[in-house]
């Protein structure tokens, strides 16, 4: 939904005798747009790797953001025409606003909009604007996507927390859409930087997004205006100019066939309506019929028959797709039609293999064929592969380059799959394409695991399409793939299924963030992984999945601060767990509702919600389960003060890991129990008991254990009038300290 690069991605275009040889030959232009990229300029001085700018200088307040220019638009001479709306954004910035008290700024950042049907080259107009005006923004440039591939609005929390991720401020897992959002405005305050919202619905997107700031700039692209911000600097795009159009139609076609027959190519550029999408398709079927003269396609696309729905607006687009979709083979007419079905419209050589039902090499092959017909666009990921020993084996699954569709072609595309294509045929390409997306989640959570570990032994059995080269390989793919992951979770929830399937992919993302990521890390997406599994759960009447989701949401909402919200969940799910008689969700109800009383300090109802969970532990067996709740228990009445409960509580702890064998829960035990003696006032009694738990932690090797409780005999003795033996242990528990680092 929001990263930091800006830009569509470099299309690798046909040269006039096929798109075999074409990226060798010339720089290609976006499929959605205008802007194209030389390899010189990827090379060019200042640029990292990841096709991103220098770092801010010195005069910058605070670290900048890290930022990547989009790679469509950074050739000096690379873009095509819309010179005048350039000239006019780039004015609009600093003229006067209506909202300006004498002379000065108002408080808001100035939002520029740019509008124009899809395929009119607005996306590329805007990444180009911000590629010219990078420099002027060392915070960073921000990008954002509002709408989904199938014309969807993106919700706006999701947004939000992306962009504030990008900017490398804390996010609060389960934060309401109100708190993110001011969360975000907040964190843009003291920054200049430039936020370019694409593909925006309406005003109601925008609006909530926009910096309180004066030094920040937003530019809006949509397809009409966002009535009720005020201030907005409209920009309106049309067709391309004729001599623009047919420079874009050269640079995919070639020169040569242009050159004969200008007058054709200027027919052509007419037939499009000036529309770069359009010009691109068209220039794209030229290089893939190198035969064929410019009057041919002429001819073509005017041999497009117009169908009675279609607005006239779209029809140039329309008419383009048709006729390539129509002199495509089958096999990849078909291919190009399940591409669809991708999540989040990002497309690698393993999806296209699953959907299309053929091996990983040839879907590579016509997603490279695509690109150059100018149907799919390259997306350069915003980070480098990892290089040296950690660098992705060629084959391997870390080395699949990723493809999206244009915006302007995925609806013409989805309805042509919805016509061709037999319900049956679509959710067995789905569920392909599911299986695949599992093992290779499979494959990357190993990665995180020890080297040696069940999981890496079963991984090295997976053909080499399917792994991945080591673990800085694996967590590349995983944030690159992490918009598209999250995308199928979502997709699974709005078709009101929770088959095996998806149970299995829901749980093969959670435990694959939490391998790569850390639980802390991962905390915002497991939330939001967890409701849509709550939200299923409920709508199917799914008790079991209902109470291990309402136990996930209410651990989330505890570590967040949110307590009163946990205990709800906690609740919601002790129901549910009882409904279908789940031990297991039970007891875990009911110790974290005796976690969360604790929290909240009321000591009583800790303690009797902690006994119950006690009582079912050991009803099941669970004896170590039994041993750990009886040291809870014993820790809530130390709290409240009541010492000779809880000096029961942790004996009957120590009898219960004495039982077990463990000797390092025994002694753990009996130094609690000392701590509680020494609370109530009993310091000799306190002083026997914390010297046999010394003994036991020596016994058991566990310094830390032995170096606390060293230090608490020193602080008993000073209490009894010993200061020398005091000095004496606090010396040794002091040393095992220094030996025994956290």
């Amino acid at each position: 939904m929001a990263d930091q690069a800006v830009g569509g991605g470099r299309v690798p275009p046909g040269k006039a005798g096929g798109p075999a040889t074409a990226a060798r030959q010339r720089p290609g232009p976006d499929p959605d747009g205008t802007a194209v990229e030389s390899a010189a300029d990827r090379a060019a001085p200042g640029r990292s790797p990841a096709g991103g700018t220098a770092a801010a200088g010195p005069g910058s307040r605070r670290p900048p953001a890290r930022r990547t220019v989009p790679p469509a638009a950074t050739a000096a001479g690379g873009f095509i025409g819309r010179r005048r709306e350039l000239k006019s954004l780039r004015a609009d910035i600093a003229r006067t606003g209506l909202d300006t008290l004498s002379g000065r700024r108002g408080a808001r950042s100035r939002v520029l909009l740019i509008a124009g049907r899809p395929g009119s080259g607005r996306s590329a107009l805007a990444a180009e604007l911000a590629r010219q005006l990078a420099d002027d923004y060392p915070d960073g440039v921000l990008r954002a996507t509002l709408s989904t591939p199938g014309g969807g609005p993106v919700p706006l929390d999701l947004v939000a927390r992306d962009l504030l991720t990008a900017l490398g401020a804390p996010v609060k897992p389960g934060a309401a859409e109100d708190e993110l959002t001011e969360a975000l405005r907040a964190a843009l305050a003291e920054r200049r930087a430039l936020l370019l919202l694409d593909d925006a619905a309406g005003a109601e997107q925008v609006e909530p997004l926009l910096p309180d700031a004066a030094d920040c700039l937003v530019v809006a692209v949509s397809e009409g205006p966002l009535t009720g911000i005020t201030d907005v600097r409209p920009c309106t795009l049309g067709g391309l100019d004729n001599a623009s159009a047919v420079e874009l139609l050269s640079r995919y076609a070639g020169p040569t066939r242009i050159t004969v027959d200008p007058r054709s190519a200027d027919a052509v550029a007419e037939e499009c309506g000036g529309r770069p999408a359009a010009l691109v398709l068209a220039g794209g079927w030229l290089a893939g019929h190198p035969k064929n003269s410019v009057a041919d396609l002429l001819q073509a696309l005017r041999d497009v028959p117009e169908q009675a729905d279609e607005p006239a607006g779209g029809r140039p687009m329309a008419r383009a797709f048709r006729l390539v979709h129509a002199t495509l083979p089958p096999v990849a007419a078909r291919t190009l039609r399940l591409l669809t079905l991708a999540p989040a419209g990002l497309v690698d050589a393993h999806i296209a293999s699953a959907l299309a039902g053929c091996s990983v090499a040839a879907a590579e092959a016509a997603l490279q064929d695509f690109a150059a017909r100018g149907l799919l666009r390259p997306v350069e990921d915003a980070e480098p592969q990892p290089s040296g020993p950690g660098a992705p084996a060629a084959g391997s699954a870390g080395l699949q380059a990723q493809y999206r569709m244009p915006g302007c072609l995925v609806q013409l595309v989805r309805a042509v799959l919805h016509e061709k294509e037999r319900p049956a045929e679509i959710q067995l390409a789905r569920a392909r394409m599911l299986e695949r997306t599992v093992r290779l989640l499979q494959s990357c959570r190993a990665l995180g695991e020890p080297a040696g570990s069940p999981a890496r032994q079963k991984v090295a059995g997976l053909p080499r399409s399917l792994r991945f080269a080591s673990a800085a390989s694996a967590a590349a793919w995983l944030r690159s793939r992490r918009p598209a992951l999250l995308e199928a979770a979502r997709i699974a929830v709005e078709e009101g299924e929770l088959d095996t399937l998806d149970r299995r992919l829901m749980a093969a993302i959670v435990r694959t963030l939490i391998a790569h990521q850390g639980a802390e890390a991962a905390a915002p997406d497991l939330y939001g992984l967890h409701g849509l599994v709550l939200e299923v759960a409920e709508r199917r009447g799914l008790a079991r999945e209902r109470a291990a989701a309402l136990l996930n949401l209410g651990d989330l909402d505890a570590q967040a601060g949110r307590t009163a919200d946990a205990m709800a969940r906690y609740r919601g799910a002790l129901t549910a767990a009882r409904e279908v008689r789940d031990p297991i969700a039970t007891v875990r109800a009911l110790e974290s509702l005796g976690g969360t009383y604790t929290e909240l300090g009321d000591w009583q109802r800790a303690a009797d919600w902690y006994g119950r969970a006690l009582e079912l532990r050991l009803t099941r067996g669970e004896n170590a389960d039994g041993a750990r709740l009886h040291g809870r228990i014993g820790a809530v009445l130390t709290y409240a003060a009541r010492w000779g409960e809880a000096l029961k509580e942790w004996r009957a702890a120590y009898g219960a890991y004495r039982r077990l064998g463990d000797v390092a829960g025994q002694a753990r035990a009996l130094g609690e129990a000392a701590r509680v003696q020494e609370y109530a006032g009993r310091p000799e009694e306190s002083l026997r008991t914390c010297t046999a738990a010394l003994s036991l932690a020596a016994e058991a090797k566990d310094g830390r254990l032995e170096a606390a409780l060293q230090l608490r005999i020193a602080d008993t003795l000073d209490r009894l009038g010993d200061p020398a033996a005091a000095r004496l242990h606090r010396g040794l528990g002091e040393r095992l300290l220094s030996d025994h680092p956290q």
